[in-house]
């Protein structure tokens, strides 16, 4: 059952399951990408206060709500949102969404709490840049999409989170919260009428800011080669990668199903290759990463250093024998039957139903998406995933990072492009 409330919020219940429990999500259209070049993290830290307390309520008081509930009250942010809410017993699921709209609509936003979270932040900034994945990750965003786009800033400095203030964490919050960019979600056993109620109560009256906006990016379409240093680092993190179509384009399902493939499950062929034929890596992994209107497709591996250049040339090796041959339908058919599972796998959680309806949302997709699915994943042939491998997973159009030791790998991966010295 789908409604909208007259300030414009929208809400999305499902009756789902038998267990008494049901799941409330708030999802607001304000994330890392909303934040200005001076701002990163600063949705982060701005969401880290909504839970320490309410204009009326402590934050030990909104704990204690929550646990009297059977749940807790939890909130992330991702690129394009922030999400607030969590799983309780059926019977609390109007107190519940009053719980979340105090938290979404008062926060207290209190100076006492905001050193230490600014502290937790410096820990967790510090952590992900010690580990190579997290480096290569920011260079490989940089590098895409240019750091003046948001999506392409990944990390801010130390010297940001240590400025960021209250107000700046109350101009941003009355930026980026308000109805008219904000759906909710209540999923799972519950009496619809009460918990109608409850949300035009909680919600009804509350205003704030308009649709969220944001720049389209440019990302690269033209080779290049980055190596980040890690002086006698014993392993290479490998990711290369381009602009692909996002799922709001026609032809994505049959780019799903190439990537799934080529690098996305386990059975996969470069995975098969590097891993279980050349014992190059333990974990490679490809995927289609994706946001509104925009989405690209990485390969990741970590390496030994002396096989950087080997495991990259089998990685192009497989992408190459797809863009030239057809896979068999035996091949083809195991992928889709795993892709098919994953699909259900995915929709039988309060949590999953959530994710799969705000995927929708995301990416303007038709109501029937989800229940076509699994049927347009099935009627991919072998000639599609060639057409997809050869008109998408472009090698002249990769973007390459390798942080690993440069003065082992860099003159055998000077085959792949000029090295620009990065730091």
């Amino acid at each position: 059952e789908r409604f909208h409330l007259d300030n414009g919020l929208a809400v999305t219940f499902v009756d789902y399951g038998t267990i008494p429990k049901v799941r409330v999500r708030l999802a607001v259209d304000v994330g890392n990408a909303h934040e200005a070049a001076t701002q990163v993290w600063l949705a982060d830290v701005t969401a880290d206060l909504l839970i320490e307390g309410t204009k009326s309520r402590s934050a030990l008081e909104i704990s204690q709500a929550a646990a009297r509930m059977g749940g807790s009250l939890e909130v992330g942010v991702g690129a394009e949102t922030t999400q607030l809410g969590g799983a309780v017993l059926s019977e609390f699921a109007p107190e519940m969404v009053r719980l979340v709209a105090d938290a979404a609509r008062h926060p207290a936003f209190p100076e006492s709490e905001l050193a230490r979270i600014k502290n937790d932040r410096q820990r967790q900034l510090s952590i992900a840049r010690s580990q190579s994945q997290q480096l290569a990750t920011e260079k490989f965003r940089a590098v895409l999409y240019g750091e003046e786009h948001p999506f392409g800033r990944v990390f801010p400095t130390p010297e940001m989170i240590e400025g960021y203030s209250l107000k700046d964490v109350r101009d941003f919050y009355e930026a980026g919260f308000g109805p008219k960019r904000a759906r909710l979600y209540v999923v799972g056993q519950f009496d619809p009428a009460a918990v109608r109620t409850a949300v035009q109560e909680a919600f009804g009256d509350w205003a704030g800011a308009n649709p969220a906006r944001l720049e389209a990016p440019s990302p690269r379409t033209t080779r290049k080669l980055v190596i980040v240093d890690r002086p006698d680092a014993v392993q290479t993190t490998l990711m290369l990668g381009l602009p692909v179509p996002d799922p709001s384009d026609p032809g994505y399902v049959k780019l799903a199903v190439t990537n799934s493939l080529l690098g996305g499950y386990f059975s996969s062929r470069i995975t098969t290759n590097i891993r279980e034929d050349k014992g190059y890596t333990y974990s490679p992994f490809s995927q289609i990463s994706s946001r509104r209107g925009d989405a690209y497709w990485v390969q990741n591996a970590d390496v030994s250093t002396e096989v950087t250049a080997p495991a990259l040339k089998e990685i192009f090796f497989e992408i190459d024998r797809l863009q030239g041959e057809p896979p068999a339908k035996e091949e083809l058919a195991g992928v889709q039957s795993y892709m098919a599972g994953v699909f259900v796998l995915r929709n039988s959680s309060r949590a999953g139903i959530i994710n799969q309806l705000e995927f929708l949302v995301r990416h303007g997709l038709p109501d029937d998406y989800l229940g076509q699915y699994v049927d347009e994943v099935l009627a991919v042939t072998p000639a599609d995933v060639q057409g997809a491998a050869t008109r998408y997973i472009r090698d002249e159009a990769m973007t390459i990072v390798a942080v690993g030791d440069r003065k082992v790998i860099e003159g055998e991966l000077a085959l792949y492009g000029e090295d620009e010295k990065e730091k």
